[in-house]
């Protein structure tokens, strides 16, 4: 599996997606928003949660995102 970078995090821009963290940890149903280039390997996602609460994370820190189906959205937010 390939590592979870600018590149393919420009694919799920504009996404409802859950973050799987390297550390195991998951990042359940958030909107991903941009990302926001930093010196060297300092780049932020930014994302939404279903409470349009905005939030940032190391790119570095993220294993692979996963698509979530958006008619399960509807009903939770």
């Amino acid at each position: 599996m390939e590592n979870f970078s600018v590149n393919s995090a420009k694919s799920y821009i504009g996404k409802n997606v859950n973050l799987h963290l390297k550390d195991g940890a998951v990042i359940v149903n958030v909107q991903l928003k941009a990302i926001l280039k930093g010196a060297g390997k300092n780049s932020l996602l930014e994302y939404n949660t279903c409470g349009k609460r905005t939030n940032r994370i190391p790119l570095r820190t993220i294993a692979y995102a996963k698509m979530i189906d958006a008619s399960l959205l509807l009903a939770a937010c």
